[in-house]
């Protein structure tokens, strides 16, 4: 089957090493991966992997334009395989957003990725809404969601967001929420402009589980995802390989659903 990994981090070769080890130490996981993208698509080659949708988070917002520029040429050099989003940071006035809005737009970026436990903001906050309220329908966010140790990113706060922006579409990572996938789950599934990747989620739940939620969602809203730096290509094929969906299913999963969300089916 063709395969495209919707949620891939990547970094500037000179601090790739230390950027994935600071986010080993974010969640108190050994990073196996250096963040380059050298091995990213040596990963990609031994697993199959056709196209990544790659992106990086600002953690200032003097970062946002430097980060940008770096996977616009990341993109650029990929020959097709890459498709990214960009990033922004809540700091950022709403002049501001709107410059980078129409610049990363006008750049081909497909997207936005935020990270509210790392940038330290509530997915619902006033001033995120004004952000929304920016991008409304012009591109396509993804949220890292759901943390038990943080607040940030809770999937209420992602419920809150998407019921106030009902045109704007949303991905809420890791199957709604990180570490707290079964408050997830009772929390997202009936929003309609909410998708899921299932990133960093099934070495922490078993198949078992990872199939009522991927059916909770709705099969035709779920992306397969590894979060490299921190996980491989090779090693969630083989989780994912373990849960019980049809043919049919999977093809969805892995390469249907995303390419049709990007405009590339």
């Amino acid at each position: 089957m063709h395969i495209f990994d919707s949620h891939v981090h990547i970094y500037p070769e000179k601090i790739a090493a230390k950027a994935s080890e600071n986010v080993g130490k974010f969640y108190d996981i050994d990073m196996r991966f250096d963040g380059t993208i050298a091995t990213l698509m040596n990963s990609c080659r031994k697993s199959g992997v056709e196209h990544c949708l790659v992106h990086s988070v600002a953690t200032t917002h003097e970062q946002v334009c430097k980060i940008n520029d770096f996977i616009k040429a990341s993109v650029d050099a990929s020959n097709g395989m890459f498709v990214g989003f960009c990033t922004l940071h809540p700091s950022m006035s709403s002049k501001e957003i709107e410059a980078e809005v129409d610049r990363v737009i006008s750049m081909g970026l497909k997207g936005v990725k935020l990270h509210p436990d790392c940038q330290k903001f509530r997915i619902d906050d006033p001033h995120a809404m004004e952000m929304y309220e920016i991008i409304d329908g012009r591109l396509p966010i993804l949220f890292h969601t759901g943390d038990k140790r943080y607040d940030y990113s809770n999937p209420d706060r992602m419920k809150a967001a998407a019921l106030r922006f009902p045109k704007q579409r949303m991905i809420a990572a890791h199957l709604g929420g990180y570490s707290i996938w079964s408050e997830a789950v009772k929390t997202l599934p009936d929003i309609e402009n909410i998708w899921v990747d299932e990133s960093s989620s099934l070495a922490f739940i078993t198949p078992q589980q990872a199939k009522e939620y991927i059916l909770a969602y709705g099969e035709d809203r779920v992306f397969f995802g590894t979060d490299y730096p921190m996980w491989s290509a090779e090693d969630e094929l083989v989780r994912f390989d373990r849960i019980d969906l049809t043919d049919a299913q999977r093809e969805k999963i892995l390469w249907k659903n995303i390419t049709g969300f990007l405009g590339m089916a």
